[in-house]
Formats: structure tokens, C-alpha cells, sequence
């Protein structure tokens, strides 16, 4: 079984014109290209491994009934077979893994987006590895099927490094959206029949506090001097040594207290911070 997590979402951007929240609309709603990807990249495994090893594509989604639509576009990419656990929208990262979990305990392999359009934490995959106590491959950036049935996987690290992985074994990971384009559906499967299974979600011991909307954080833009000068080499000379003044890099010793009130207050003055 390989199992591929899809989650449903508005598209829109976050905020309307008069910067109220947008309520989530079905009329909008769809996967992310991260998802897409995901989808695709399991049915390109599943097509490797058919002759050694068969598998059936098992894509998942936690959402109410509106999220069916995205499964039945699943189904006709080529998806065997679609799974709705029905929790209301908005549920948390660890409740949607551990819902999702319960579904693909005998998965030789699961697939999940990066991160999703609207929160963009990127955490259930790292919960969902968690959950079922698998291996995790998380932010790939490339997938190479050629030395199966091991699979050669190229990761994102931070500073532009990058970590080339080899997968074997059950494991989750995360692609990003330009990994692969989800292939056409055919008009054949189109027209076709396809059922979604629907089961029930956990239930909730206690209510989770949930932000309605969590958005990446940006930093205030920082407040430079005009530049002075005759020329236009004279004023990009301000410029960039205005741009520069601020020293970033100094070494001092603290106690752990007034440590951290210097890293605060460094931050704020850099922007990062609110006052």
C-alpha cells in the first residue's frame, strides 16, 4: 500500500479587499501543488514497483463532505482507492495525523505535500511519521526512481545544502510542488464511476484551540536615510553602507537572563520584532 495525503483548501488568497479573513468556500477549494506532486510521485511508484511488487495508491483526506471532490480527482489521476475521514474543518496537525495514522499502519510508503496553502506548517507529515513510528524524509526537492526498489531522494537543507537520501523501507516524506506535475486524468476516467469511503473521525477528548488562520510571519521593513551624494555612484554608496551599518555579527558574554533581553531587543531593532 502506498498511501498519499491530500488536503483540502481554499485557494483564495488569505484576506479580501477589505482585509476581513476569507470564510473557507468549497467553490474555491483544491489541493496544493505540493499535494499534487505527492499524488503524482505515488503513482509513478506504484508503476515502478508493479513487477516486483504490487501496490495500490490510497489517497487520504480529514475534512468535511466538500472535501470529496478532491479525492474523485484522485481517483481519476489513477488513485486505486480514496479515503475521507470525516472531522470538521480546521482540525489540528496532530488530530489530522493521528486520524490519518489509523488508515495506513501496514504502508510500505506515504507521501504528503510540503506544507498546505493556508497554514504552511508543514507538520503533519512529521506527525504522521510519529504516529506510525516510521522513517521521515521530509522537504524533498527530488525523487529518482532508477535504482529501485531503493528510492534516491534529493532533501532541502538550510544555507542552499542539500542531502541526498536513499528510502527503503516504510517511511513518510514531504515533496515540494516542483517535484513532479500531476498527470491529466483521461476522459475515460472522468466519465467513469468513482466512489469515496467516508468513515468517522476520532473524537475529541477535549476542545483544541486551533488559530483560524496562521500566516508566515514578515519582518517590518527597515527605515533607511535617504541617500546623499552628487552622482549615482555616491548615492549607492550610502545606500549599501546604510544597509550595512548595523553590525549583525558581535560577541559578548551574559548571563542566560540578560542574554535573551539582548537577543530581544537586537531583534527589535533589526524589525523582526514587534514593540
Amino acid at each position: 500500500m502506498i498511501g498519499v495525503c491530500l488536503k483540502w483548501v481554499d485557494q483564495r488568497p488569505e484576506f479580501d479587499v477589505f482585509g476581513v479573513a476569507a470564510a473557507p468556500d468549497p467553490r474555491f477549494s483544491g489541493v496544493s501543488a505540493a499535494d499534487q506532486a505527492a499524488l503524482e510521485v505515488a503513482l509513478r511508484v506504484r508503476d515502478a514497483w508493479a513487477t516486483t511488487s504490487p501496490h495500490e495508491v490510497i489517497a487520504l483526506t480529514v475534512g468535511p463532505v466538500e472535501a470529496d471532490g478532491i479525492l474523485r480527482e484522485a481517483l481519476m489521476a489513477g488513485a486505486n482507492r480514496a479515503i475521507r475521514i470525516d472531522v470538521p474543518f480546521g482540525a489540528s496537525s496532530r488530530l489530522t495525523a493521528s486520524a490519518i495514522a489509523a488508515h495506513l499502519a501496514d504502508a510500505a510508503l506515504v507521501l504528503c505535500g510540503d506544507y498546505s496553502l493556508d497554514r504552511g506548517t508543514g507538520s503533519v507529515p512529521a506527525f504522521l511519521a510519529a504516529e506510525l513510528r516510521f522513517a521521515q524524509a521530509l522537504g524533498l526537492v527530488d525523487v529518482d526512481l532508477t535504482s529501485l526498489p531503493a528510492i534516491t531522494a534529493l532533501r532541502r537543507l538550510d544555507g542552499g545544502r542539500r542531502e541526498r537520501l536513499a528510502i527503503a523501507g516504510p517511511t513518510v516524506a514531504s515533496v515540494e510542488g516542483s517535484v513532479a506535475m500531476l498527470r491529466r486524468a483521461s476522459l475515460r476516467s472522468m466519465l467513469g464511476q468513482h466512489n469515496v469511503e467516508t468513515v468517522a473521525g476520532p473524537v475529541q477528548s477535549a476542545p483544541e484551540t486551533v488559530p483560524a488562520l496562521t500566516r508566515p510571519y514578515r519582518p517590518r521593513p527597515r527605515v533607511l536615510a535617504a541617500p546623499v551624494g552628487t552622482s549615482a555612484l555616491d548615492r549607492l554608496r550610502s545606500i549599501t553602507a546604510a544597509a550595512g551599518s548595523g553590525a549583525h555579527g558581535e560577541t559578548v558574554v551574559l548571563d542566560p537572563a540578560a542574554a535573551a533581553d539582548r537577543i530581544i531587543a537586537t531583534l527589535r531593532d533589526w524589525g523582526y520584532t514587534a514593540d
